[in-house]
This record gives structure tokens, sequence and C-alpha cells, in this order.
């Protein structure tokens, strides 16, 4: 009796397995996908002149600015080390005594054309500015919100002024937007009660109508990208965020959308129950990186890094010796390790309560710079390689063109690099044109010679191949 109770209750139990828990597995045979509503519009990359572009950009830095700025990690005398946009939480503070730090929102040094300039100057592509935090203070006079610059003594649009200054610079403006809104008396974490169900109701509502007005307001935006959106209450609506992404694409025709705005209709995020990126390009990917070496699958979809300076902050912070600060090198590094895994990098920036950038963020954003204006088309335009990982640092790719990037010389004085089957190196140069020796040692293996005045920097090798279906080679390949 037990054996035969046994057997059934397990039977029992397959029969009742949602199709959210089959959804766990990465990635299901077509022949065994779960119907959808709500999941991936699409399968693999999008190919239309909007999303190359976003792809072609690579480099871009991102703004968080908000009322967290003024009090900077610090309330009531107490400094908190979390994150500083997120100090409202850490301290416990109410919405309304919150927002009174409006009456104090005056950043007499804000200058949006000095802003554009430090942006071109230091080679980004795109900037993305936090339209509206989890705050709910919005950047932009919105009619919908009485918690916005409108009601402060600045009275400007400031977002108005970037979107202008950074377009007439040639950068291209990307909006964040928090979908959880502390200020909003119907966000609701979870959907517990037909009280709550019909709350947030309004609360989506209201959110639709501040995104179709940022749309609208500002036409020139290129990207929309979302936050705050993890909550049991958003997964619980997957189909308003399929509903998003469809309005503001036609309300801006060629946006793109990041996955993080995402679920579907078992409130799977970022990829849906069959294991399809939604969304134009992945996002989950915060103050981490893939790993080199394993996680090759992200050269599948487009996707997007984003880092901050110190570990833990992303708005001003007053105390950087909290956290851990990443030197600009370090910075660099991230930047090329995207790229060459076939991603983007934002790099972020908080500027202070008065408008402007702490002497730390100008100096790392002028050290990339000059870096970019001499390296930058191993950046720009380029993509994932295939080539194996090598310990001096990493590979980019742009149509037939290889640039080795080297961070670390090792004591050989070689630097190791192992082609694909049937691909030769048949010359190496620096970007300025000096040449470097190339010497075969393997089948598919060659040193490349250091240059003999090596920089005191991250330097380029840019590699001059050729293929071949059927190559010679006069090494034999073993026997065992």
């Amino acid at each position: 009796m037990k054996k035969k109770h046994l057997t059934a209750t397990l039977l029992l139990s397959l029969l009742l397995v949602s199709p959210a828990i089959q959804a766990q597995k990465k990635l299901l045979p077509a022949e065994q996908e779960i119907e959808l509503k709500y999941g991936a519009d699409r399968l693999g990359k999008r190919q239309d002149a909007a999303m190359q572009k976003f792809r072609d950009n690579r480099l871009g830095a991102f703004i968080h600015w908000g009322l967290y700025a003024i009090p900077g990690g610090e309330w009531n005398g107490k400094t908190y080390q979390g994150a500083a946009e997120w100090l409202k939480s850490w301290a416990k503070v109410p919405s309304n005594e919150w927002l009174q730090l409006m009456d104090q929102w005056n950043p007499q040094k804000f200058n949006a054309k000095k802003w554009a300039q430090m942006a071109k100057e230091s080679g980004v592509k795109y900037v993305k500015i936090t339209t509206k935090h989890h705050e709910g203070f919005c950047l932009w006079p919105s009619k919908y919100s009485q918690y916005t610059v409108a009601n402060t003594p600045y009275k400007k649009d400031i977002l108005g002024e970037l979107v202008k200054a950074y377009n007439d610079a040639g950068i291209d403006v990307h909006f964040y937007f928090s979908v959880m809104d502390w200020s909003h008396p119907d966000w609701r974490y979870k959907i517990n009660s037909e009280e709550d169900s019909v709350a947030f109701q309004r609360f989506l509502t209201f959110t639709d109508n501040q995104l179709k007005e940022l749309a609208t307001r500002y036409p020139t935006v290129k990207d929309f990208w979302f936050d705050g959106t993890w909550d049991a209450s958003i997964k619980q609506n997957g189909w308003w965020t399929a509903h998003v992404e469809r309005m503001l694409k036609e309300l801006v025709p060629g946006v793109t959308i990041n996955s993080r705005l995402r679920a579907d209709d078992y409130g799977k995020r970022h990829f849906d129950s069959n294991g399809h990126l939604m969304g134009d390009y992945e996002s989950a990917y915060e103050r981490r990186l893939p790993d080199p070496v394993k996680d090759l699958h992200v050269t599948k979809w487009d996707w997007e890094a984003c880092m901050t300076i110190p570990e833990n902050q992303w708005g001003y912070h007053k105390d950087w010796s909290l956290s851990y600060v990443k030197s600009p090198v370090e910075v660099l590094d991230r930047i090329v390790h995207a790229v060459s895994l076939g991603g983007n990098m934002a790099v972020n920036f908080g500027p202070q309560p008065d408008g402007d950038f702490r002497s730390e963020e100008k100096e790392l954003s002028s050290f990339i710079g000059k870096w970019m204006k001499k390296n930058g088309e191993c950046i720009y335009a380029c993509d994932y390689a295939g080539w194996a990982k090598q310990d001096w640092g990493y590979y980019t790719r742009k149509k037939d063109e290889i640039y080795m990037i080297v961070f670390n010389l090792p004591y050989s004085g070689q630097l190791t690099a192992k082609t694909p089957k049937g691909v030769q190196i048949a010359e190496a140069t620096l970007l300025n044109g000096q040449s470097v020796k190339v010497t075969e040692v393997a089948r598919n293996e060659y040193n490349i010679g250091i240059p003999t005045q090596t920089p005191n920097e991250p330097f380029v090798i840019k590699l001059k191949i050729k293929t071949s279906d059927s190559p010679v080679s006069k090494y034999k390949e073993a026997l065992t």
C-alpha cells in the first residue's frame, strides 16, 4: 500500500508541476516550449539600424542624480555605508519627510553644456540619465506628479537641458526609469487583496502616463532602461511589461528597451519561461561581468553591463572611503572586457548636489577619454573575436581586423596568440603603424613581440590575418 501510495503521489506531483517550474530550464527544445502571451517577441538579435547604432556605440556613461545627492549617504548625523540612492530605505525615512529635500534642490553649478562636453571628451557615445529613481522625484516637470524639479527652487527642466546638450554634442540619450516609486500611494510590492489589485492598476496607469510623457516630450530618446521591476507586483502583471515595451516602440520608432523591464505570463524575468531573452538586450550585468572563458553564451544576444566607481555607490555619497574605489585602469579593463565579449559598458557617475562632479570622477573621465582618443578603434563598433582568451588581456574584432588590448606584460617578452583553425597571423602593428615581430611557434599558435618602448598604460596591437579552408602547416598533430 505504501508503494502504491508513493507512486500515486509522484504522478499527482508531476501533473501539478506548473509551467513556471518547467521554465527553470534555460532553454527548452522548440517542441517542448510553453505557449506564452507575454514572452519574447523575437529570437536572436535585432538587426535594424537603431539597434546596430546601440551596439556600435559600445561605451556609455550612467548618471545617477536625484534628491539622494543632498544628504549624500548621511541622515540625522549617521553615515550609511549602503548605496546613497537607497538612503531613504536604509534610514527608514518616511516619504513625506524625504520629499522635503525638494526645498533644498537648487544645483547652482549645474551646467548641461559642461556635462555634455565632459562626456564627449571622455569618449562615451551615449549617456543614461535617471529621469526618476525609486524615491519618485522627477528630473522633468511631469504633470502627473507634484514631486518634480518644477516644484523646487531650481524650477527648470533639468532633463530637457541635458537632452538638448547631449544631442548637440552628438551623444545619444538613454532614459533610466524606476517603475518602483516610493512616493506614490498606489505602489505595491505584492498584490495581496482586491484592494491592492485596484490600487496597483491605478499605479500602472500613472506609470503609463509618465512614460508616454517622456517619450513625447523628448522624442530623440534612444533607449529606456527600466529598474525597480523585481517585486512580486510586477511579476504578477507580466502583461503590463509587454504592453509598455510595445507602447514605447510605437511612440519612438527604433527605441531600445532593456530586459530588466520584462516579466512573462509566469513571472519569469529577463528571459522568458522558454529561455528566450525579453527586451532588446540583457541588462542583468550590474557591477559584474561575464566570465571571459565560461560565459560565451552572452555572444548570442546583445547585452550591456553597468558599473560603479566606488563599489557600493551609484548616487553621490560624501564618503567614498567606505568602499573600494576602482582605479582608472581597472575601469578601463572592465570596459574592454565587456566589448571583448560583445557587450556594452556604461560607467556610472554620481553628481554632487550642487550639480558638479567630484574631482575623482573628472580625473577618471579624462583618463578614459585620452585613452579612447588614441585607441578607440578597438572599442567602437567592435565585437567578440572568437579567439581563445589569453592572460595578457583581451581581443576585440571589427570585421577582419583583430585587436589585442594588452593589460598584463609577461616576463617572457612575448604575447601568446592562438588562432582558430584556418586563421594565420600575417602581420602585427601598433595603432601608430609601428611593426612588432610575429613568430609562429606551433599549429595555430604565435608569439607576438612586445614593442621596445612599452607604453605606461594598456596598449593595442592590430593583427592582419589571412584565412584558408585548407591551411598548410609544417607542424604535425600528435598521435595519441
